[in-house]
């Protein structure tokens, strides 16, 4: 028996925790998404989202050429379950996946949008913010009465903070969500290039960001509540294949979400918003883990006091043209007088004088490596899908500075396609286990404590868990 065909509902029996799904799928039912746009924005808003929905028609016709001179990259198709009916059918209708989460294994089931998903691309505000909206007032309708077990998430589009305050707002107060998703990452239009999809710079809402995202941020602290990303890579980078969705997808996550973290760190938002934590979703751990080793590295070697070992001032040219003439090849010391040339190269001394970019990381508010892992220790945290074999390595305390365990989170990834079958997503994160790579303790922070300290004892009120949670935080 393998382990993505056992028992989950034997799985699950003999854990003394619940079990958290962090990152399930729902399949929107798109009829009514389509008809609350039109109630909400008007019947051309709606049109609109038919013509959006019919993208992957209106670029079959077109050569490989003619695709990359629109800037199409090949995205996701045959994306959900066909063959398994009965999954398909779970991903659309709540009841359905009420009545088997627990032969999933599942106690709580955190969902995200399919059709959702779009708003995080769409240049077209109008559509954006209405579908958006429709998302959030077909999850609350459709939902709503499942929220004991089932809590979807509300879309946040993020174009613009003032977009982005009004749907968090609205589906926070109005609606009642407590999770949301935001969108990580927006392909700006190059100036004098608006037209060219090719030409796009990438937005992290950090760092050189065109707007200030901080009122965002702030109201997310106020509500205590914990923005989540499900950004994508593709489309800029190295994944813009016209024709090749598996060579876009692959890695696409753990690209997207380190550019969205990137961002966020060095325009200084961890630091300016202490309390608000962060979920990057169904990238994997490994790219943390990298993103994290490479932080701590260049913090050490490139923060404004270390510069000053490769301030070319210091340089001792005499003692330098004297190994030369005593080392250097004939052909080398023959040019002796011309040596200038190579030492101004990568060293120019006037980038002491740049006092705004010198110190790259005084916008980011970072002082030690300390600081850098307490983010990754207690305020990020990293969505795994539970076949990645790589989620072990979150836990390895030997391969991270400061010897922490990185907070991975069990995704089951349900309604996509690269889950066949939703009863085997549990006993593929038991495989972690039953191949003694991590042992029950982790296992319980992987698949239940790390996702109820992304989103808070609130966020679980009403549900299940609510005595689990308010047990565990005291």
């Amino acid at each position: 028996m393998t382990h993505a065909a056992m028992d989950a509902r034997a799985i699950r029996a003999r854990l003394d925790h619940p079990v958290i799904d962090a990152d399930g799928h729902v399949v929107e039912f798109i009829p009514l998404i389509r008809d609350l746009i039109a109630d909400d924005a008007g019947e051309e808003i709606a049109a609109r989202f038919d013509t959006t929905l019919g993208g992957q028609a209106l670029v079959r016709g077109l050569d490989d050429a003619t695709r990359r001179q629109v800037g199409y990259s090949r995205t996701g198709w045959w994306g959900v379950p066909a063959a398994n009916t009965l999954d398909r059918a779970t991903a659309m209708i709540p009841r359905l996946l009420y009545e088997r989460l627990d032969d999933l294994g599942v106690d709580v089931a955190i969902l995200y949008p399919t059709v959702g998903l779009m708003p995080m691309a769409l240049d077209d505000t109008e559509l954006r913010c209405a579908l958006a909206r429709a998302c959030n007032r077909a999850a609350a309708l459709t939902y709503g009465p499942y929220a004991d077990r089932l809590r979807p998430v509300a879309v946040i589009p993020t174009y613009t903070p003032d977009e982005a305050l009004a749907e968090l707002d609205h589906a926070h107060g109005e609606l009642g969500f407590r999770a949301f998703l935001f969108g990580g990452l927006v392909l700006r239009p190059t100036a004098s290039h608006e037209d060219v999809r090719a030409a796009r710079w990438v937005d992290g809402l950090g760092l050189d960001s065109l707007y200030d995202y901080s009122p965002l941020w702030q109201r997310c602290v106020e509500l205590d509540v914990a923005p989540t990303f499900h950004s994508t890579g593709i489309g800029f980078g190295s994944r813009t294949s016209p024709r090749s969705y598996v060579a876009n997808h692959i890695g696409n996550f753990a690209a997207g979400s380190e550019a969205v973290a990137r961002s966020l760190l060095f325009g200084g938002v961890p630091m300016r918003f202490p309390a608000l934590r962060c979920g990057f979703l169904e990238g994997g751990v490994a790219w943390a883990a990298q993103l994290l080793a490479d932080l701590v590295g260049h913090y050490e070697k490139r923060n404004a006091d270390a510069l000053s070992h490769y301030d070319p001032r210091r340089l001792d040219r005499d003692r330098l043209v004297a190994l030369l003439r005593d080392y250097g090849e004939p052909d080398m010391v023959a040019r002796a007088d011309r040596l200038e040339a190579t030492l101004a190269f990568l060293s120019d001394p006037a980038d002491a004088d740049d006092t705004d970019r010198f110190d790259e990381w005084r916008a980011s508010g970072i002082t030690s490596v300390d600081d850098l892992v307490a983010l990754f220790d207690r305020r990020w945290f990293f969505g795994c899908e539970a076949d990645d074999p790589m989620n072990a390595l979150a836990f390895d305390r030997r391969a991270h500075p400061g010897g922490l365990a990185l907070r991975a989170m069990f995704a089951s990834d349900i309604g996509h396609w690269d889950v066949p079958d939703f009863l085997g997503v549990l006993g593929e994160a038991w495989e972690l286990v039953d191949d003694g790579r991590i042992d029950e303790a982790q296992l319980r922070a992987f698949t239940c404590d790390n996702v109820v300290d992304l989103m808070g004892p609130k966020f679980f009120a009403g549900t299940v868990v609510e005595d689990y949670v308010i047990t565990r935080s005291g």
